[in-house]
């Protein structure tokens, strides 16, 4: 079994920045994929970006030159580092680990863009 843990989220105004963190523990695997997911109200979950232990990232189009990935696998932590957000970007966002076949998801942590 994996547990993630989030943190980071809040309430910050269009524009600014937040950086969300997500520690894994337990039967953490070598080669897995950490990663960002979000879900606003009455939508689907969809990537935000994901990031191997070998450093090759996939971004979601909409967040390409805002957000950043990043990870340290001697804490087996990911880092999600939001910039320039808009209320658009408002969403319960949910840190992932793929160790094949299986998704570990984290509890959410809330974002929310508003003036």
């Amino acid at each position: 079994q994996v547990q993630l843990v989030e943190s980071g989220g809040g309430l910050v105004q269009p524009g600014g920045s937040l950086r969300l963190s997500c520690a894994a523990s337990g039967n953490i695997w070598h080669g897995n994929v950490m990663g960002w997911y979000r879900q606003a109200p009455g939508k689907q979950r969809e990537l935000v970006a994901s990031m191997t232990s070998g450093g090759s990232t996939r971004y979601a189009d909409f967040v390409k030159g805002r957000f950043t990935i990043s990870r340290d696998n001697a804490r087996n932590t990911v880092y999600l580092q939001m910039n320039s957000l808009k209320p658009e970007d408002t969403a319960v966002y949910y840190c992932n680990v793929h160790q094949t076949p299986t998704d570990y998801w984290g509890q959410g942590t809330q974002v929310t863009v508003s003036s």
